[in-house]
């Protein structure tokens, strides 16, 4: 429950309201965080939330956060400049199955700020690129200006099917405009030996599922990193509860169809 220090070494600026940060401890070793799993981070004098690690290997080092300013603390996370220390708790949380999905065909579906946990699936999956098929990343921003790791997409067509989309655009943008859900239909992957990986706002989430089961795509092979408000991290405070489950405990990776019946309750 006690944060451990860890000092910016690197802050880049994606987006007008975006950074991404690497943090190294100020003391002993680096922890080895796995695709999927979050660490609660602590701005000191400010307050503390969960952010996903988005530069996650599963070998030890730096912690790499992606990070939204939208309130008190995230703004003061993304102030941080290199040489700022933070407090850190975890690695907290379960991971992506992305062994699970070696010798079928990977589908992962990004919704803004979304992309960030997914792409150490993506770094995974393109690094050990002959141990998979087809691998379809399908990516949804806001605007053109909201889009994250524009370079590193590029570079992921180079081994994958990568698909953008915006919800709106100016007479700049010449990909296209829609909602990420529409690109799973014209995506490359066949759905009976396909896993999807999937991580947005949860309406977006709602209708890429519905697409995805639409082509064929197995339930239990869906899986979606849920995102509720957390206090504690570690299953104590009930913030987080989904249903009989607790996101920071028994999440926040889960299969749809582990979950599908308290995403069809409203109140939840």
């Amino acid at each position: 429950m006690t944060p451990r220090p860890f000092r910016v070494a690197r802050s880049d600026r994606d987006t007008a309201d975006t950074w991404t940060l690497a943090l190294e401890p100020v003391a002993g070793a680096p922890p080895a965080v796995a695709p999927g799993q979050f660490v609660m981070v602590y701005a000191f004098g400010v307050g503390e939330v969960p952010i996903s690690v988005s530069g996650a290997s599963g070998r030890p080092g730096p912690v790499v956060l992606t990070v939204r300013a939208v309130g008190a603390v995230t703004r003061a996370i993304c102030a941080a400049g290199a040489g700022a220390v933070l407090g850190l708790r975890g690695p907290l949380g379960n991971a992506w199955p992305v062994e699970a999905a070696a010798g079928g065909d990977v589908v992962v579906v990004g919704g803004g700020i979304g992309l960030a946990p997914l792409r150490p699936v993506v770094r995974h999956v393109l690094e050990r690129r002959a141990s998979f098929g087809a691998v379809s990343v399908l990516y949804g921003a806001r605007t053109p200006a909201d889009l994250l790791y524009g370079d590193e997409l590029e570079r992921w067509g180079e081994a994958a099917d990568v698909a953008v989309t915006v919800d709106a655009a100016g007479p700049d943008w010449q990909g296209k405009v829609g909602v990420v859900p529409k690109l799973v239909a014209a995506a490359d992957f066949r759905p009976d030996r396909a896993r999807a990986f999937v991580c947005g706002p949860e309406v977006m989430m709602h209708f890429t599922v519905a697409a995805l089961v639409e082509r064929g795509v197995a339930p239990e092979r869906i899986h979606l990193s849920m995102e509720r408000h957390m206090d504690c991290g570690v299953g104590l405070c009930g913030h987080c509860q989904l249903g009989p489950t607790l996101i920071c405990r028994d999440g926040p990776v889960y299969a749809y169809a582990e979950i599908a019946p308290w995403l069809r309750v409203r109140e939840l």
